[in-house]
């Protein structure tokens, strides 16, 4: 499938952009690129979203490549249906073989942790907002925050996907629908009508048999008392 070339290059440039920031910066290395606005940040994660862990080492990067194999399926099912929305899943899908990739194999080709226990690359750092979380609100009420975290190319993929999906599902159901309808209309038209079998000659004899021995019953007999009044009747009106 054509569309899958957008994975193939969001997975290359991802890990382009990473390589030269494992071989150019320092970790926690940060670098000005517009004011405080814009950043360079050399992180590394080795959870999920916002840092976030749980389980023993390598149960994320397990369940990435479970949850990745399930977009792979998704693919694969919708693969002739409407452009624009697998695209968008072509992105997830980049975004998610990127970040698998340093999970599963950064930790073993780095020297800091075996398959499976690796950190993902973060660096670009976009700082919409900082400061302290008001007090009152749950769980993160007081605690120093930055919007947004530190992110990289195949994070940016997945986000960009997951809005195009959300922008053209209607159209991708619409499609479908449009779709269903054509294929069950073809198989109608392509089901033969039931035709009447030709008649055969002894079909017709025993048609004709039929028909005479039914016009024969129809014609009523008369009895010798009303021929006899049919033959008197005549002779008067001769006479």
């Amino acid at each position: 499938m054509r569309v899958l070339w957008i994975t193939v290059a969001v997975v290359g440039i991802d890990q382009a952009t990473k390589w030269l920031v494992l071989q150019m910066m320092h970790r926690h290395q940060s670098i000005p690129l517009i004011g405080e606005w814009l950043r360079f940040t050399f992180t590394e994660n080795p959870g999920m979203a916002f840092g976030i862990q749980f389980g023993p080492p390598g149960t994320v990067a397990l369940l990435a490549v479970l949850a990745t194999g399930l977009v792979v399926y998704y693919i694969m099912q919708v693969r002739n249906m409407y452009w624009p929305y697998r695209a968008s899943l072509a992105f997830i899908l980049g975004g998610a073989i990127g970040n698998i990739i340093d999970r599963v194999f950064y930790g073993w080709w780095l020297g800091y942790g075996e398959l499976f226990q690796g950190r993902v690359v973060d660096f670009i750092h976009v700082s919409l907002w900082q400061g302290l979380v008001h007090p009152g609100v749950p769980l993160i009420g007081g605690s120093y925050m930055e919007l947004f975290p530190i992110w990289n190319v195949a994070d940016m993929a997945i986000v960009c996907g997951v809005v195009g999906v959300l922008v053209f599902h209607n159209a991708f159901y619409e499609e479908m629908i449009a779709q269903e309808e054509a294929q069950e209309a073809d198989r109608t038209e392509s089901t033969p009508e039931a035709t009447e079998p030709e008649a055969t000659p002894e079909a017709e004899q025993s048609t004709r048999a039929r028909t005479s021995t039914s016009a024969s019953t129809s014609t009523p007999s008369r009895s010798p008392s009303e021929a006899d009044d049919t033959d008197a009747a005549s002779g008067r009106l001769s006479a």
